[in-house]
């Protein structure tokens, strides 16, 4: 009625009311009355805001890539960005009387682009696909430290990349590539195991020789052991032998010795037994051959007496005529004979 109206805004949206050219009053979430013919309204949102982008990059090595992601911002200097843009509201609908509030977010995306673009053609195209982070890290760097960001009365408050990605017929290119190299590598992993699989058998089958090896010379040593042993004890055993030929020399040599001594004494005691037995006859040669008898028969007993004198009858068998012997007499004799 009569221009006069009430407006109230949200928290979010700082508020410039200007009157005749100048501001009457400014904050955020104001409510208040107005003179619409003689007042204008300008609604800054200060809470933070999303900007989506998507665009094509080329990287060192000429390849065409997409980067997708998201800018995060917000107005933290509502005067410099009601200066540099119309966020002026009409009076009746509260509707924004120009579209410079969609172009901020536009020219923020163009400081990104030209922000990213300096950095992605540094890198080639296999190291900018996978360059996310360094990507954002460094756009969002550069954007904060951006003259006509600060100009704008803006905070950037996050650069996310969220894809680079190539062409579909470069992407099936590194991916052919990819493949050939994975295949590579699995080819190259089977030669691996062949070769270990064969140098394994080389080992076990080196180690199978070893212990061959050492077995037999564990043989050798055990055959060599025994003919040591062997003729360790056929050396005794002839040594053995020997000391026993040795004795029985021995013996032999003292066995004739004893002979030889048992000989001469036999041989000494004959000589002196012939000795005397030649003396004895050299005394008997002188004597009669009566006496001799006589002497001889002194010591006998008279069984032999009588043989005596039955062999002097029959060497003097010529010279006698008739001889009488009683069978008392030869009985008597046998006896004697047999005591």
């Amino acid at each position: 009625m009569l221009g006069i109206r009430f407006v109230k805004f949200e928290p979010g949206i700082f508020v410039l009311q200007y009157k005749k050219g100048k501001i009457k009053k400014k904050g955020q979430g104001l409510s208040f009355w107005y003179y619409a013919p003689t007042t204008s309204l300008v609604a800054i949102p200060v809470s933070s805001e999303d900007a989506s982008f998507m665009f094509a990059e080329y990287s060192k090595d000429f390849q065409e890539i997409s980067i997708q992601g998201q800018l995060t911002y917000r107005i933290s200097d509502p005067l410099k960005t009601a200066q540099m843009l119309n966020y002026t509201v009409d009076n009746n609908k509260h509707n924004y009387i120009s579209d410079d509030p969609e172009k901020l977010s536009d020219r923020l995306i163009n400081l990104l682009m030209i922000a990213v673009k300096d950095i992605v053609k540094e890198l080639n195209l296999k190291q900018a696909i996978f360059a996310y982070d360094k990507v954002a890290n460094l756009s969002f760097k550069t954007l904060c430290e951006n003259e006509m960001v600060r100009n704008l009365g803006v905070d950037i408050l996050s650069v996310m990349i969220g894809a680079i990605k190539p062409k579909p017929e470069t992407a099936k290119a590194l991916e052919a590539e990819t493949r050939e190299n994975i295949l590579k590598e699995a080819d190259q992993a089977i030669l691996q195991r062949r070769n270990y699989a064969i140098e394994q058998e080389r080992i076990i089958r080196e180690s199978e020789l070893n212990t061959e090896i050492a077995v037999e010379h564990k043989n050798r040593q055990i055959r060599e052991t025994k003919l040591e042993t062997e003729s360790i004890a056929q050396r005794k055993q002839l040594a053995m032998k020997e000391e026993q030929i040795n004795f029985e020399v021995q013996q032999e040599q003292r066995n004739r010795e004893l002979v030889d001594l048992k000989a001469r004494n036999e041989k000494i005691e004959a000589d002196t037994k012939a000795y005397a037995l030649n003396e004895i006859m050299k005394v008997y040669q002188n004597m009669n051959v009566e006496t001799l008898k006589a002497i001889t028969c002194g010591g006998l007993d008279s069984g032999r007496l009588m043989a005596l004198a039955f062999q002097g009858l029959a060497e003097n068998a010529d010279k006698i005529g008739n001889l009488n012997i009683t069978p008392d007499l030869l009985i008597s004799m046998m006896e004697k004979g047999k005591k």
